[in-house]
C-alpha cells in the first residue's frame, strides 16, 4: 500500500527524527563506558566522532543516489545499516563493537538522512521548501530528546544499562522501516539517467545561500557535539549531579525547546534565523561555561534552554537557505553536501574537545571550544546577511 502525501510527508519525518535518536542514543551511555571499560574523554569523544567520520564519506559518494533511483529505496537501505548498527550497540561486549556499531549508524543516517529531507520539501506541498526545514528540525529535535530521556531513564532504572536502550532504538526503527515501505517508489522530481557519483552542481547566484546555510548547519552540529559528545560528562564531572536521569532529561530539554522553537519559527525567513540564531548560541554556551566554572545545576539548565534556541534557529534557518536555493533535479545531493561539511566540523568539534579535555580537563574543553564553535556561527551570519546582487525569491 502506498502512503498518501501527507503520510509520505510524516513519514519521511519520522526518519529524520530516527537519525538524530541514533545520533543521540550513547549520549548517556558515555560515562557507564568510561567507568566500565576504563578511558578517558579521548577515547568516549572518538565513538562519537566515529559517526560523522563515517557518514561523510557515504554523503559524498552517496549524496545524489536517491535523485535517481528513487527516496524510498535509500532510505530502506539506511534503516537498515541504522538497525544493525544499534544491535551492534545492543551486544556490545567491549569498546571494539561500540565503535563497530557507531560506524553502521553513519552508514544509515549517511544515506537516509538527505532523502529524507527531500522527500519532505517533495511532500510538503506548496511551501514545501519552508515547511521542511521546520519540520525536519523539529522532527531531529523529538529524536534527540527520545534519545535522552527513554535512554537516561532506561540507564537509571531499568537492567542492562550498557544495552537495554539500543534494543529499544531497534524497535523502534523496525517500525519506521515499515511504513518506509509505503513511501511512494519513485518522485516527479528525480533525475534522469545511470547513478553514478559527482558533485552537486549550484548555479553562481545561489552560491551565497548555499554558503550560509551550511555554515549555519555546521555551528548548530558543532555546537550539539558539546551536549551530545560531554553533556553527560559535564553534568556528572563539572556540574557534579550524579543522576543519569536527571542529566539526560535536562539534555533532552535542549531538544525540546529545539523543537518547539522550530515550530514557533516556522514563518520566519531564514536569513533573519540564521541572524539570530548565534546571538542566543553565544547567550547559551557562555551559560554553560558559567555553570561548568560554578557547579551550578540551574545555570546548567538554562544554557540547555538557551542553546537550544540558539541551535534551532541556525540549523533550521541554515536548512531553508539550502533547500530552497537547490536545483530540483540535484535536490538530495545539495542537501548531501551541506551535511558532509555539518558533520565533518561536528566530528572535528568533537575530537578536539576529547582531546582537550584530555589534557587540560573539561572546563578547558569548553573555555576553547566554545568561543571557535561560535565562529562558524558567526560567519553563517556575516554570509547571510552580505549585499547581493539578486535576492532570492524565498530569502
Amino acid at each position: 500500500m502506498t502512503l498518501s502525501t501527507r503520510g509520505s510527508f510524516w513519514t519521511a519525518a519520522s526518519v529524520a527524527g530516527l537519525a538524530l535518536w541514533a545520533s543521540g542514543a550513547p549520549t548517556v551511555v558515555y560515562p557507564l563506558y568510561a567507568a566500565e571499560w576504563q578511558v578517558e574523554p579521548t577515547v568516549t569523544t572518538a565513538i562519537f566522532a566515529i559517526y560523522p567520520i563515517v557518514l561523510v564519506p557515504v554523503l559524498i559518494v552517496f549524496g545524489n543516489l536517491s535523485d535517481v533511483i528513487g527516496r524510498r529505496a535509500v532510505i530502506l537501505l539506511g534503516l537498515a545499516a541504522l538497525g544493525l548498527g544499534s544491535i551492534a550497540f545492543g551486544i556490545a561486549p567491549d569498546l571494539t563493537w561500540a565503535f563497530i556499531g557507531r560506524a553502521l549508524m553513519g552508514v544509515g543516517v549517511g544515506l537516509s538522512l538527505s532523502p529524507a529531507t527531500a522527500a519532505m520539501v517533495e511532500f510538503g506541498g506548496r511551501d514545501g521548501a519552508r515547511r521542511a526545514s521546520s519540520a525536519t528540525t523539529a522532527a531531529t529535535a523529538t529524536g534527540l530528546a527520545l534519545a535522552t530521556v527513554v535512554g537516561g531513564a532506561l540507564v537509571q532504572y531499568a537492567p542492562w544499562p550498557l544495552h537495554l536502550s539500543f534494543w529499544v532504538l531497534t524497535a523502534v526503527t523496525a517500525v519506521v522501516a515499515v511504513f518506509a515501505v509505503g513511501l511512494p517508489r519513485h518522485t516527479r522530481d528525480e533525475a534522469a539517467g545511470p547513478w553514478r557519483p559527482r558533485l552537486p552542481r549550484m548555479p553562481r547566484s545561489e552560491r551565497p545561500s548555499f554558503v550560509a546555510g551550511t555554515l549555519g548547519i555546521s555551528a548548530a552540529y558543532a555546537m550539539g557535539a558539546i551536549f551530545l559528545a560531554l553533556g553527560a560528562q559535564i553534568a556528572r564531572d563539572l556540574v557534579r549531579s550524579d543522576d543519569v536521569f536527571v542529566d539526560g532529561a535536562i539534555i533532552a530539554l535542549s531538544a525540546v525547546v529545539i523543537g518547539i522553537v522550530a515550530v514557533l519559527t516556522r514563518g520566519l525567513r531564514p536569513r533573519l534565523a540564521v541572524t539570530l540564531g548565534p546571538l542566543l548560541a553565544t547567550a547559551g554556551l557562555g551559560l554553560l561555561i558559567v555553570a561548568g566554572l560554578a557547579h551550578s545545576l540551574p545555570a546548567f539548565l538554562a544554557s540547555s534552554v538557551v542553546a537550544g534556541a540558539g541551535y534551532a534557529l541556525m540549523f533550521s534557518g541554515g536548512l531553508g537557505l539550502v533547500t530552497t536555493s537547490a536545483p530540483v533535479h540535484e535536490r538530495a545531493a545539495i542537501i548531501s553536501a551541506a551535511y558532509v561539511v555539518g558533520y565533518l566540523l561536528q566530528a572535528l568539534a568533537a575530537l578536539g574537545l576529547g582531546a582537550i579535555a584530555t589534557a587540560s580537563g573539561l572546563q578547558a574543553a569548553l573555555d576553547l571550544g566554545a568561543p571557535l564553535i561560535l565562529l562558524l556561527g558567526v560567519s553563517a551570519l556575516v554570509v547571510a546577511n552580505l549585499p547581493r546582487r539578486r535576492e532570492a525569491v524565498t530569502a
